[in-house]
């Protein structure tokens, strides 16, 4: 029998009951990533009902998340902060290349693993309170939960860089505008945008939600040719689901909406 995370609560959430709300529960200690945590966070992911087709995660309490749990730092050998490291890349890529798409809610404090955790998101909404650190420089650590991969491809090399060596901070106005997060929102706030976002994302077809999910940033990583025939095999394949079908069908008959919706 599966123990009731103690960290985690995951709920249904969204008219079709289709979305599910992911919520860090460690608000007293700002979200903090404890290894316990990050386990839930895998398990969540890799569990999620068949019926979900988006998800928000959220942190409960003033901070989205201020990092790794300090309480848990440890002295470890080479082989063992290798191993460490991995068992974080495997709980975030369940969520970067998971079965859904996953909007982030952020507000307070998204600070070293948890600006780790953001960039895993496909979709950052951050709210006026939001400010972002990697404070793993001056502590003498380097990032270990997939942040050199993923932070770089949000804001480059060079302004991460900057982060680690000096302990820079960007507030939330400067890091909508450097592409830390898609949208800028009042405080208070982001957890109703995200929901909005996740249910507009929930009526997309699955198909093309997935290609997005794992196919585009792996297009992105290729050679021009390589990414071109990619697109194309995926092109092809998204659209000759029966759902896309019944969707062209409905759009050339007039029966589906053409407004675009404004964020």
């Amino acid at each position: 029998m599966q123990s009731k995370p103690k960290d985690l609560s995951v709920s249904l959430a969204g008219a079709s009951q289709q979305i599910a709300v992911v919520r860090l529960t460690r608000g007293a200690k700002r979200n903090a990533l404890s290894d316990g945590l990050v386990a839930e966070l895998r398990d969540a992911f890799q569990n999620l009902p068949d019926t979900v087709r988006a998800a928000v995660l959220d942190g409960e309490g003033e901070h989205f998340c201020a990092g790794l749990d300090l309480s848990e730092l440890k002295e470890r050998d080479a082989g063992q902060g290798l191993h460490h490291s991995r068992s974080w890349h495997v709980a975030l890529d369940a969520i970067q290349y998971g079965p859904v798409p996953v909007v982030a809610a952020l507000h307070g404090a998204v600070v070293g693993g948890g600006l780790e955790l953001a960039a895993s998101a496909h979709i950052r909404v951050a709210d006026a309170t939001t400010f972002y650190a990697l404070p793993e420089g001056s502590r003498g650590i380097f990032v270990g939960g997939g942040g050199s991969v993923r932070i770089p491809r949000l804001i480059g090399v060079a302004r991460m860089t900057d982060m680690m060596l000096t302990g820079r901070v960007y507030n939330a106005e400067d890091g909508e505008r450097l592409g830390f997060a898609q949208y800028g929102v009042p405080a208070g706030s982001a957890f109703d945008k995200a929901l909005e976002l996740a249910e507009r994302i929930a009526g997309n077809a699955p198909l093309t939600n997935y290609a997005l999910m794992h196919a585009l940033p792996r297009i992105a990583e290729q050679p021009a040719d390589h990414g071109y025939l990619t697109e194309a095999l995926i092109s092809a394949i998204a659209q000759a689901a029966p759902e896309a079908k019944a969707r062209v069908r409905d759009f050339l008959a007039g029966k589906a909406g053409t407004k675009v919706k404004k964020g």
